[in-house]
């Protein structure tokens, strides 16, 4: 089957052609400039390199969604969730958190109606 055709990057006065929406150069400065000025300076004192290291050490310790195998279904990890959510007073404590595969991820989050 035939690629898509690259297409001009969306970085101003840049004439490259990509793939995505930037080329490899203006994808890592649009990355950063989000960092730095779009996302919320709250976001990195909650989930910085300590949360990184809890999250990556409870998805050695629990490596499949737990709805799913519930479920009788073996499904890898791609999100760690807070069950009481660190905005609302939860702790990176190992017991409010849950390994959950995307779509259960999404799921819990539909119906607490906060996303």
């Amino acid at each position: 089957m035939p690629r898509k055709p690259k297409q001009p990057c969306a970085y101003p006065s840049c004439p490259k052609l990509s793939d995505g929406r930037y080329c490899e150069e203006h994808r890592k400065v649009v990355a950063r400039n989000y960092e730095t000025y779009t996302r919320d300076p709250a976001v990195k004192k909650k989930y910085g390199s300590k949360w990184k290291r809890i999250r990556d050490k409870y998805v050695k310790e629990h490596p499949f969604c737990e709805q799913c195998l519930k479920d009788g279904r073996l499904t890898p990890v791609q999100e760690v969730h807070h069950i009481i959510p660190v905005a609302s007073g939860g702790t990176h404590d190992e017991a409010n958190l849950m390994s959950l595969c995307r779509s259960c991820h999404n799921k819990i989050h539909h119906e607490i109606g906060d996303r």
